[in-house]
């Protein structure tokens, strides 16, 4: 797998972004204003993450997302993986991400890559999103935040 960064003649993989997060409208927002990059194997763009500046120092993972038949293969892993080194790389000291209550796989992987739990934004996804989402049987109310320091 290979995985480098988005340039503006390739096509923006938003099927793939649209797995982690289902507002177009949003996914649009930060792509304006992040880095994205994509991972491919056999020219086959299977998983892509974005992240952008937030605080002084910070860099927020905003999307990361693998395509469905390449899930539960260790892809994610590789691209949390990749982002941390890019975004130290770049001189931030700290990397920030958020997901859904219900996002237990996603939990999960965050915290063995190093994430730690610091915070709750309560009812994000029902100020945010206008459509309910449920995962795993779990409407999804509440952002967790995690982070890691660099």
């Amino acid at each position: 797998m290979e995985i480098r960064k988005l340039t503006h003649q390739d096509k923006v993989p938003m099927d793939l972004l649209l797995l982690a997060d289902p507002s177009e409208e949003l996914v649009r927002k930060y792509l304006n204003v992040g880095e994205t990059f994509i991972a491919e194997i056999e020219e086959m763009v299977v998983g892509v993450y974005v992240f952008v500046s937030s605080e002084k120092g910070s860099a927020e993972l905003m999307n990361i997302a693998v395509r469905e038949e390449f899930q539960r293969r260790g892809l994610g892993k590789q691209l949390i993986l990749d982002a941390i080194k890019r975004i130290k790389q770049a001189g931030y000291t700290r990397i920030e991400i958020g997901t859904g209550n219900s996002s237990i796989g996603q939990l999960a992987l965050y915290q063995k890559c190093g994430f730690r739990i610091t915070g709750i934004d309560s009812d994000f996804f029902l100020r945010n999103y206008p459509e309910v989402i449920i995962e795993n049987g779990i409407q999804c109310v509440d952002m967790i935040r995690l982070s890691v320091d660099l």
